[in-house]
């Protein structure tokens, strides 16, 4: 039937007729490895080997773009460092200070124009651990997404998938609600690698596992990292996580692999100039 100098791949053919009920042979030759059936299964043996080649490219097509496991340690690490060094700048929550007064996440202002708070409120923590915190656990998953979308791709829809869960807290809150932290955005970027998933999965002619399992991934991290803690601002971690995730499926769909290095960079410096330009005029 085929000859190929791989014992590997040999053997693997050799499976995928067995499992068919056929008897296959395998024999080492000068040439290679030789596989052969009988002379009365060879046209039935062809057929399967095709049939199981066709499907595994297919495969391999719809798995073009996978995450790598590992993620991007170093953008998390960069995310960790700027989230510490600006949090010693302007130290613990204190409504007297200029930071506080214009940056915190004050629904009633929000919902009254100040929509910078909702982009401002993210580089702002009540305190030394809270700022650890989120700055820990933000390496993790922020790394995670820039390994999957790339350093800038990913700052930016996590800075946008944070907005837009600060914003939603504030709409579902009401006037009396003010929060600061990163926290919305560490679970906005857990919404779009759940959404990514998603995605993948549903691309898959055959999912090998349920197209809401990645949801569910999301959902537990939320309920292990995001419920516990003294003032921990549930609805707020939970309109991030939804914000990414909505984010995420449809991206998932159009992007087959990370954008490449011009994209990474234009995305980057909108997101960098976005939160500047968010702290310039909360601070004017």
């Amino acid at each position: 039937m085929r000859v190929t100098r791989q014992r590997k791949l040999v053997d693997e053919w050799a499976l995928v007729l067995a499992s068919d009920g056929l008897a296959p042979s395998v024999r080492r030759e000068p040439e290679g490895f030789v596989l052969g059936v009988r002379a009365h299964d060879a046209e039935r043996a062809a057929d399967l080997l095709g049939t199981y080649e066709r499907e595994n490219r297919e495969r391999a097509a719809q798995r073009a773009w996978e995450p790598p496991p590992t993620g991007s340690p170093a953008a998390g690490l960069a995310v960790c460092a700027a989230l510490l060094v600006f949090f010693f700048v302007t130290g613990p929550r204190d409504a007297s200070l200029s930071w506080f007064a214009h940056g915190s996440a004050d629904a009633a202002r929000i919902l009254h124009g100040e929509a910078w708070r909702a982009v401002t409120a993210l580089t702002l923590h009540a305190d030394v651990a809270h700022a650890l915190a989120n700055a820990l656990v933000g390496a993790v998953f922020f790394g995670a997404l820039c390994g999957a979308l790339g350093g800038g791709v990913g700052c930016a829809l996590a800075l946008l998938a944070g907005a837009g869960g600060n914003l939603a807290t504030a709409w579902f809150q009401g006037a009396h609600h003010v929060s600061v932290g990163a926290s919305t955005a560490v679970f906005g970027a857990v919404g779009l690698l759940s959404g990514l998933g998603v995605a993948r999965r549903w691309r898959r002619a055959k999912p090998d596992r349920p197209l809401w399992l990645p949801i569910g991934a999301g959902l537990a991290l939320l309920a292990m990292l995001g419920t516990t803690g003294t003032r921990v601002d549930v609805w707020a971690h939970l309109f991030g996580l939804l914000a990414g995730a909505l984010l995420g499926i449809p991206l998932g769909f159009a992007l087959r692999r990370p954008p490449p290095a011009a994209a990474q960079w234009a995305f980057g410096a909108a997101a960098l100039a976005a939160l500047l330009g968010c702290w310039a005029r909360a601070l004017r």
